[in-house]
């Protein structure tokens, strides 16, 4: 079938990657945006791929998860890790960005292109069957298109709570407390660190836990799940005393050297902080820092209050305060191809976090993915997938309905998934060493991932870095 155009919906990660990757194969296509005639509880802009939780892309060494899904992305010229790694700030193990910079640059990129059209308005139903479309729409779908995402699937789409962390003025925190470490010692000293003892500690957790709440609406009740890799930190705080302690305030690998000699047990046992918190750079300059892992549902005055009182933070200034949002995704093991097509309607696709991917780079994984097949469906060629054996395959694979443990048995309620060895097949022989384990699956998933782009002529693509500015 000739299909007369290409329209993606949503210009979040997914979205801005999937056009992308579609006007780099020499297609034009219409990228659709609602914001910012609709907002979201979450956006503060109207640019694309804003980043609305944290600003980092999780740990960068291809050794683990995430970062092996990084150096698999750069491998297709994915242009969120090439503008993630443009406007880098300093983060030790992460890669974490200016997300203003980072999200601007990609706006006026994609703006720029000639085969790429913007229209800003709510797409509020599917394009006809004579178009390819992506539905790339996020999990802050409006209630519209949610509702014909519903009607084309046919299944009640699911949901689950996402919270995002404060960030506060870099200029209004106490350094005289607050010391600068990278857990491990890992890149620089790129983290700033707020140390507690144990009073501080339990009167911080005291009132954490019983700290007021935004309400919930009526039609959120029914759902309110959390996600567990982004709980809340009052909810964590709720399941345990010392549950923040071995979670987003573990002290262990962070030391101050004005604490004294490190390598001395008994003065290391003795110096050591009941718990740390955390503040990460949002910009170069570390003008502003976000409280690392403080995703919280709790009101605005409640969160200044409580957040002053950790050691260091006593006069710190919001720039932003924490909020909570429902996110939507689908139940994609039972909808979507490894391909990401929809099984029933082909010259649908959908990508990003709505198919149930978790992270900034799983996102993008998606809507290259999408892309890619997107432009050769329209050249009419067979859509291609992934090899299971590398961090991108492994993950679509899950959320595909060639998974059918969800589809098969009840009792499995599909979740969001992100990056993780664990999805990927087994090696051929058993390593105990779990550094060498994953080094060996680092090193087979970049073989094939090369052997793969080669075999489907990928490796004619252009590279885009002289775009982005």
């Amino acid at each position: 079938m000739r299909y007369k155009e290409i329209n993606v919906i949503g210009a979040g990660l997914a979205g801005t990657e999937a056009a992308w990757q579609i006007a780099n194969s020499g297609i034009s296509v219409k990228l659709i945006e609602m914001r910012p005639d609709i907002k979201t509880p979450a956006h503060h802009t109207n640019e694309f791929a804003e980043l609305v939780c944290s600003n980092s892309f999780g740990a960068k060494n291809p050794d683990r998860a995430a970062g092996l899904l990084h150096q698999e992305l750069r491998i297709f010229n994915s242009i969120i890790l090439k503008c993630a790694d443009r406007f880098c700030v300093p983060a030790g193990g992460a890669l974490a960005v200016d997300r203003s910079k980072f999200s601007h640059a990609l706006t006026e990129t994609l703006s720029r292109h000639p085969l790429i059209k913007i229209i800003r308005k709510e797409q509020i139903e599917i394009p006809t069957p004579d178009s390819i479309t992506i539905i790339a729409t996020g999990p802050l779908t409006s209630n519209v298109f949610a509702d014909e995402i519903r009607k084309l699937t046919s299944i009640d789409y699911c949901h689950f709570f996402d919270a995002a962390s404060p960030i506060i003025y870099g200029d209004s925190i106490d350094k005289n407390i607050i010391f600068k470490a990278s857990r491990y010692d890992k890149g620089d000293s790129d983290y700033f660190n707020c140390p507690m003892n144990e009073n501080e500690y339990l009167r911080f957790r005291e009132e954490l836990v019983s700290g007021d709440q935004v309400a919930l609406k009526d039609f959120e009740k029914e759902t309110a799940n959390y996600f567990e890799g982004c709980l809340p930190i009052e909810e964590i705080a709720r399941r345990g005393i010392d549950t923040m302690r071995y979670g987003p305030l573990k002290s262990i690998g962070l030391w101050n050297p004005e604490w004294g000699d490190l390598f001395d047990r008994k003065n290391r046992l003795s110096k050591r902080p009941y718990a740390i918190v955390q503040l990460r750079k949002e910009d170069i300059n570390g003008k502003l820092l976000n409280m690392v892992g403080f995703q919280t549902n709790l009101k605005w005055s409640e969160q200044k209050r409580i957040f002053q009182m950790i050691p260091g933070l006593e006069n710190a200034e919001f720039v932003r305060y924490g909020v909570m949002h429902r996110n939507t995704f689908i139940e994609s093991p039972r909808l979507l191809l490894p391909t990401l097509q929809f099984a029933k309607e082909n010259n649908i696709f959908a990508a990003g976090q709505i198919t149930g991917t978790e992270g900034y780079a799983a996102a993008a994984a998606g809507g290259l993915l999408a892309g890619l097949n997107a432009s050769l469906l329209f050249k009419n060629q067979s859509p291609v997938k992934f090899p299971k054996e590398t961090m991108i395959g492994a993950l679509l694979d899950f959320i595909s309905n060639e998974n059918r443990l969800f589809s098969k048995n009840k009792k499995n309620k599909f979740q969001p998934m992100p990056a993780s060895f664990g999805l990927m097949p087994e090696l051929k022989e058993k390593i105990k060493s779990k550094k060498l384990r994953y080094e060996a699956y680092k090193n087979r998933s970049l073989t094939e991932l090369k052997k793969f782009k080669k075999i489907f002529g990928l490796h004619n693509q252009k590279s885009n870095t002289e775009y982005i500015t």
